[in-house]
């Protein structure tokens, strides 16, 4: 079996994102024109039109393209992760760029743009496999201006290396730039040389009719030179009239010849006549038809490989030409002629890779490699060439409408089918979609009528805008007769829609794929590079060869594998239709337990199927036939199923081999073309295992006969090949490590973009990398190297074809689905394990996907089935079995010990732990304590179950799982969580209900904890829940403490108006509550002790700020400073804070005061100027304030009442005159004013005061008028208890008749007293003599004091009666 390989690409635009990091290049040529407009028939602009493949030890595989019509030139690392980088030119790039690596440190771009320039750009490389990631700042380009080709875009280039271009001018001379580049400190100076082709020889064949027909004869087609690195400077150039000529490096063209053409059916257009030969002119586009190479073997020799296309033959696509350059001379050593497969093919590039001839043709827009073998040392002894060897690309599936009309037909929603059909890895790239759906949307717009709003929406990616936007136009519409919805006319629009945007990707795709250059890298590894892919020539494994031979009609097939070939014709014989409905037979029948054996569903199905019936009578005779022409099917059958499930072991020895010397490609290039290889065997596999399950519905009448484990197997293989087949075929979305491409635009970039109007940078056209289901695998094992090895070794390694049965469930299976569903790919998971039988691995991995998912019951339900299989709480073994036991061991954490339905249940509940699932967590975690061993420790598992009910807020059946637990310390510290998460949700009531019989100190220390360090401002009040707790158990001293507390902590937030104004109430109520509660207390024990911070234990009560945050150390029993607060102290705070609350009130103005809490004398003052005397007599009592200037203020009142009482009447005395009570009073205003002013002084005014407001008030009086006489009974309650008072003010105001006659009034009293009651002492005669002196000195100085006698003569009488009673013995 000769091995000739198959093409395997991948596209470019799924891998690296289009935001690649974008260097202007700048221009010193001045008028250069814009760049012309963009034709409909041009490739789209992210498609290359020109590539080459770089490959060296050092940089890797490295891929030039140019875009844009020739405006960018990107470079791709394909064996490393750095991101693409482009260079913006001010012109086209004409013909081909190249790309060197320099000394180890650098890389060199030369390119020549159609201005006239040629630009180096010189690129450091960074340590190790960096290459430019880094570097981007330090690139540094250089611009070399033509002198003799200032206008390039006719011109033909060929760059030979980082010191020579060579340049083929339309005229047919040559153009040669040279210079002598020596690192970055050289002025990188090119020296131009034009050479003519009219030598002697030259001039001889001019006069030949071959050259004479066309003036465009000479213009070269293609040039060559030996690969680099050499030092071999010659050129050969071939132009349009087949003419090769050899120029060398100092003397220019010194030999041409003619090359033959081939043999063609008739003149191509732009041909020419002379005589009766025809002389056909190549096309004059730049064509790569010249190789040069040198061998080993004759290291004296260059030789030279030109192709003569023959594009009209019927018979080959051309000749290779074979010349042997000796000196200054070429000699033709052989031809070889293209194989027929090329006939009407056009060759777009070949190379010399060792002894082989590599050709790449384009056929019909897809590529196509052959190889053939050149042996130097016989060119010149009878030279025949080797046959051709063909490779393609595998059989695919192409979305024509034949086989879209095919895919409708198996069950499903059509828009999900051509949804899944395009999105399919492999089908279209991103670039393809994403071009696509653009033009989609503008036919859309272009239509007339509204626009659907699907059309202006942006979306995050190309999958939701494509499943948005198709069909968003088709409208359901109704028969304008009979008003019914016309659904078969919507269907079929639809359908056309998605059927018109498929058209649309496949001819993006097809300009996609249209092959450009070969490359090689590592060990002569062939690269296919095309506009939007990259590929790789690839060895073919069993499955993927016998695909291919079996579609090749009448392919010669080994005897061995002769099942395979009689399949394969069943299965033409049976027709799309009938083995589509054999296909879905299929997959519900290994989609379900295995119930019955093999051969009675086989039987059943075929009895339903009718199978042998959709064959005509001599088909199925000549298959009978076929089959037993086979000796003994049973072994062919094995043979065919080892082909179907088996891989190359002797493959993955060799590479691993290579892998020990050349370090493997670490890249998603690599990791795509394996994933693209395993899709292509898996896709073969299955076709081979549907050929195989087709000979059993065909034998199913005959099969009771074989071997039940061959059965099994068969329908074990099918089902773990279609498993891999849905995972080859699943989109894994974008990469979400993928890091940003960095920016580096700048002003420039904009200028340049201005001048490349057709380079889109916006952000419609930006693509993130998008990965298949199987790269993102691969991606995690990191084998990659070497092809089909590494496929093999990945298939191997996923265990899906290692089963024997579809009964069983192996830990392979069960493990690559958990796989899948760790990596996150949830869906593909669930398919993957709905074809497994429910064992207890793969119940385990669903369970958890169900996790997942967010499916929360199903996974509990499975969770609980599982745990039937583990050994219970009274001992007996376990019912899993050995595969069972292996399987979970390997799917469970490594720490996970589970042997045992107990230490299940605490897996399980730590599974819906990390997934916030509290519930069941705890429903697991009691199963566990139910399921839990003798002397097990179970206080973590109490702590689950206590804390998860709390959160659940089933606080009734947490505070039952509290009081049952058997662990007292846990219920200490399981109740506090308890307390305040139902504080948090409100639910103080059933709190109250509790009776938390044994850990009730617990209860409160946690509340009295919160009520100290929580804001008062917060729900839930901990300070009124506090106090609840303590009223519903009688203790009203904790009560009034928790309130007192609050008041205090609201007082120090109030800090500013409006916190006053928000917080003065909540803090009046809590003084009021916390008064109530100390008053239900004894009265001899109405106080609260509030503890005290240090640094305020010595400090008045008043004073004293109570802190927000104390210590628990604190609260401790004979460790902390407390201070009494009785019940006074509390009236005083509530008192003073309902008088600032009432001042506020009534004057707002207070608030914009930064004094806005005013202290008591104030507050009693601001209320007796705004003649509130009640309340302010009243809050002046209560806070134990003077009121001397408030009784002053109201005689003051008083006495304008008395002289204008209209005046006083117009002012608020609401609070005093107006009230019911003083209203009652017969009398004028002012006698009413007078009243209420003497019923004030009797209530307030007493010994206790010294009757300063009586005295407060006759000074009042006085001081208006001393000439006034104030009021009889305010002068008698002095008389009676401070006559000494009423002398001394009259002294004062200078009223010596009424000083006159309080004296005599003063004796008179004494007298009378002594008179009365017998003097006990001295003291008892007792008068103010000194005062009385000074009323006699002062009277005695006016002159008319009547009285003045009468008060002498009263003294004397006073001083005899005193000298008589002395005189009495005692």
């Amino acid at each position: 079996m000769a091995d000739v390989g198959f093409l395997v690409a991948t596209q470019l635009s799924s891998l690296f994102p289009a935001q690649a990091t974008s260097i202007p290049l700048q221009t010193s040529r001045q008028g250069i024109p814009l760049p012309g407009s963009v034709n409909d028939s041009d490739p789209p602009a992210e498609h290359s039109t020109y590539s080459s493949v770089l490959h060296t030890p050092t940089t890797g595989t490295i891929l030039l393209r140019v875009l844009h019509g020739g405006l960018i030139t990107e470079l791709v690392s394909l064996s490393t992760e750095v991101p693409p980088i482009r260079f913006i030119f001010p012109g086209a790039v004409v013909s081909s760029p190249a790309i060197f690596l320099w000394e180890t440190s650098e890389l060199h771009v030369l390119a020549v743009a159609d201005i006239g320039s040629l630009y180096r750009l010189v690129i450091p490389l960074g340590s190790g496999r960096e290459l430019w990631h880094n570097q981007v700042t330090n690139i540094w380009p250089r611009e070399y201006l033509f002198k003799n080709a200032e206008d390039a875009k006719e011109a033909l280039i060929h760059v030979h290396g980082t010191h020579c271009v060579v340049v083929g001018l339309p005229n047919g001379s040559l153009l040669r730039l040279e210079n002598d580049y020596v690192g970055e400190g050289s002025d990188d100076e090119w020296t131009e040389t034009v050479f003519q082709h009219g030598s002697f020889l030259s001039s001889l064949t001019s006069f030949l009719p071959l050259n004479s027909a066309n003036s465009n004869g000479s213009e070269m087609i293609s040039i060559a030179t030996h690969p680099w690195p050499t030092d071999v400077g010659h050129v050969w150039t071939l132009s349009r009239d087949r003419t090769l000529r050899f120029w060398k490096a100092k003397i220019g063209c010194v030999a041409s010849k003619v090359l033959s053409p081939g043999k063609e059916s008739s003149p191509s257009p732009g041909s020419s006549t002379n005589g009766n030969k025809p002389h056909t002119l190549l096309d004059g586009a730049p064509q790569t038809l010249l190789r040069v190479f040198s061998s080993p073997i004759r290291d004296d020799h260059i030789f030279v490989v030109a192709f003569i296309p023959t594009i009209s033959s019927p018979t080959s696509g051309g000749t290779f030409h074979l010349l042997d350059t000796v000196g200054d001379q070429m000699y033709n050593a052989g031809k070889i002629e293209a194989s027929a497969n090329t006939a009407h093919c056009h060759l777009q590039d070949f190379m010399i890779l060792g002894t082989s001839l590599v050709a790449l043709w384009d056929r019909q827009g897809q590529s196509m490699v052959q190889k053939t073998v050149i042996n130097v040392q016989n060119l010149h002894e009878g030279f025949r060439p080797d046959p051709w060897s063909t490779s393609c690309y595998a059989s695919e599936s192409v979305l024509t409408p034949a086989y879209l009309e095919e895919h409708l037909l198996s069950p499903g929603s059509m828009t999900d089918k051509f949804f899944e059909a395009i999105m399919r890895p492999g089908m279209f790239s991103a670039l393809t979609l994403r071009t696509a759906i653009d033009q989609y949307t503008d036919a859309c717009l272009s239509m007339p009528g509204p626009r659907p709003p699907q059309l202006a929406t942006t979306y995050a990616t190309i999958s939701e805008h494509i499943a948005a936007v198709i069909g968003c136009t088709v409208k359901l519409n109704r028969d304008p007769q009979t008003g019914a919805y016309q659904h078969a006319s919507y269907w079929s629009a639809l359908k056309r829609d998605w059927e018109g945007f498929i058209a649309r990707c496949r001819e993006v795709e097809r300009s996609a794929r249209r092959p450009l250059v070969l490359g090689t890298q590592g060990q002569g590894e062939i690269i296919i590079v095309e506009r939007e892919r990259v590929g790789s020539l690839v060895g073919e494994d069993l499955p993927i060869y016998f695909r291919r031979q079996l579609a090749v009609t009448n392919s010669p097939v080994e005897p061995q594998y002769e099942l395979l070939a009689i399949l394969w014709t069943l299965q033409k014989t049976l027709g799309p239709q009938v083995m589509l409905n054999l296909e879905n037979r299929m997959m519900h029948f290994v989609h379900q337990e295995v119930a019955f054996s093999i051969p009675d569903i086989l039987q059943d199905q075929t009895r339903r199927f009718n199978f042998r019936e959709e064959m005509d009578e001599g088909s199925m005779h000549w298959i009978i036939g076929r089959l037993q022409s086979i000796e003994d099917l049973d072994s062919a059958t094995r043979t065919a199923l080892d082909i179907i499930g088996g891989f190359d072991v002797e493959v993955k020895r060799e590479e691993d081999e290579v892998e020990l010397l050349l370090p493997p490609p670490n890249s998603d290039w690599s990791r795509a073309l394996a994933a693209a290889y395993i899709s292509k065997t898996i896709d073969a596999r299955y076709d081979l295992a549907l050929a195989l399950v087709t000979l059993l519905f065909f034998l199913s009448d005959e099969i009771s006969d074989w071997d039940p484990s061959l059965l099994a197997e068969i329908f074990a293989v099918f089902r773990g090949i279609a498993m891999l087949r849905y995972v080859a075929r699943q989109p894994a979305g974008a990469a979400s490590d993928t890091p940003p491409a960095p920016s580096n635009v700048s002003a420039d970039d904009v200028v340049s973009r201005m001048r490349s109007m057709n380079v889109s940078r916006s952000s419609k056209s930006l693509l993130s990398p998008t990965y298949s289901l199987i790269h993102r695998l691969l991606a995690q094992s990191g084998d990659t190297y070497g092809l089909p090895g590494a496929a093999h070794r990945f298939l191997d390694a996923t265990g899906l074809l290692q089963s024997i049965s579809p009964a069983n469930a192996t830990k392979y299976e069960v493990l690559f689905c958990d796989r899948l569903r760790q990596l996150g790919f949830f869906e593909a998971s669930r398919e993957l394990l709905s074809w497994l039988p429910r064992t207890a691995g793969a119940s385990y991995a669903l369970a958890r996907l169900w996790l997942n998912l967010g499916r929360i019951d199903d996974a509990s339900h499975l969770f609980e089935k599982l745990a039937g299989s583990f050994a219970g709480k009274f001992g007996g073994e376990h019912t899993l079995s050995a595969e069972d036991q292996e399987t979970l061991a390997r799917i469970l954490p490594a720490t996970e010990l589970l042997d045992s339905q107990y230490f299940f249940y605490i897996h399980v509940s730590n599974l819906f732990k990390l997934s916030s699932w509290v519930f069941h967590e705890v429903l697991f975690a009691q199963l566990a304590i139910s399921a839990a061993p003798p002397g097990a420790d179970t206080s973590s598992i109490w702590a689950t179950v206590i804390n998860g009910l709390t959160d659940l807020a089933l606080y009734e059946d947490a505070y039952a799982a509290l009081m049952s637990g058997p662990y007292e310390k846990l219920k200490r510290e399981c109740v506090s969580q308890l307390i305040y998460r139902m504080c948090d949700d409100n639910a103080v009531e059933r709190l109250m209900a509790f009776n938390f019989a044994g850990i009730a100190d617990e209860v409160e220390d946690a509340l009295a904890f919160k009520a100290r360090n929580v804001d008062p401002r917060v729900h839930p009040s901990y300070s009124r829940i506090l106090y609840t707790w303590f009223i519903r158990r009688g203790d009203y001293r904790n009560a009034a403490l928790a309130m007192y507390q609050r008041a205090r902590k609201l007082k120090d937030l109030i800090s500013d108006p409006t916190s006053f104004a928000s917080l003065a109430e909540e803090q009046l109520e809590a003084y009021n509550v916390a008064i109530n509660a100390l008053f239900l207390v004894d009265q001899k024990n109405a106080w609260v002790l509030l503890p005290l911070p240090a640094d305020q234990a010595h400090e008045p009560r008043k004073r004293r700020k109570l802190s927000r945050h104390i210590p628990e150390n604190k609260f401790t029993a004979g460790r902390f400073d407390t201070d009494i607060v009785r019940l006074a102290d509390m009236q005083y705070d509530y008192a003073l804070l309902a008088a600032q609350i009432d001042m506020i009130r009534h004057e707002p103005a207070l608030l914009s005061s930064p004094e806005f809490l005013l202290p008591p004398p104030v507050i009693v003052l601001r209320l007796a100027q705004a003649n509130r005397f009640s309340l302010a007599m009243a809050t002046a009592r209560s806070l134990k304030v003077d009121m001397t200037d408030l009784f002053s203020h109201l005689t003051g009142q008083c006495l304008r009442l008395s002289r204008n009482p209209d005046t006083v009447i117009q002012e608020d005395t609401s609070d005093w005159l107006l009230t019911d009570k003083v209203s009652s009073w017969p009398g004028t205003p002012a006698e009413r004013g007078w009243r209420y002013l003497r019923r004030s002084l009797q209530q307030h005014d007493n010994a206790d005061t010294d009757y300063k407001y009586t005295k407060a008030t006759l000074e009042t009086i006085l001081g208006a008028d001393n000439s006034s006489s104030p009021p009889p009974w305010l002068i008698h309650i002095l008389e009676e208890h401070h006559h000494e008072y009423l002398i001394r003010i009259s002294l004062r105001y200078e009223n010596l008749e009424a000083a006159i006659e309080y004296t005599l009034s003063l004796i008179r009293k004494s007298d009378a007293r002594v008179a009365r009651d017998a003097p006990q002492n001295a003291c008892s005669t007792w008068l103010p003599y000194t005062l009385i002196d000074q009323v006699l000195i002062a009277a005695g100085q006016v002159s008319s004091t009547p009285r003045l006698s009468a008060l002498r003569s009263e003294i004397s009488g006073r001083v005899k009666r005193m000298q008589k009673l002395s005189q009495l013995p005692r």
